[in-house]
């Protein structure tokens, strides 16, 4: 990809989490509206591919503001530690000090892995959404 359709890309990216946010809203309006309960509440522990504080900082945000997901906090891989199972960002190199980590809980996913996958859309689509070559760079 390249810096021309970065401007096409950022605009897609936020009408895209415009319509995720009123999606969201409307579950969990549902869920308070009718008799009995929906959810089904889990703690992930996510492996991102950000690269920088704003990009991490960004994608947190991002999560929180969604209704029925909440980031719980951030931490970073120590060096030679043992790779961190169940992470979706393959591409962090768990033994580098810069891998890192959300804790991120959501009220309305099946199982971990359809939080995780949810997660993953939404920083795919994030990354390639701010940074002018592409999520994939």
């Amino acid at each position: 990809m390249s810096w021309i359709t970065w401007p096409f890309r950022f605009i897609g990216f936020w009408a895209w989490f415009a319509l995720e946010m009123v999606r969201a809203n409307v579950t969990v309006l549902r869920d308070n509206l009718t008799p009995g309960q929906d959810s089904t509440p889990g703690i992930i522990r996510y492996s991102t591919r950000c690269r920088g504080d704003a990009e991490l900082t960004l994608l947190a945000s991002l999560i929180t503001l969604t209704p029925g997901t909440l980031t719980l906090g951030t931490t970073t891989q120590a060096p030679g530690a043992a790779r961190v199972p169940g992470g979706r960002g393959e591409d962090a190199d768990a033994g580098a000090p810069d891998a890192r980590y959300l804790f991120v809980h959501g009220m309305y996913q099946a199982d971990a892995e359809e939080l995780r996958d949810l997660v993953h859309d939404l920083e795919s689509r994030m990354l390639a959404a701010v940074r002018r070559q592409g999520g994939d760079a």
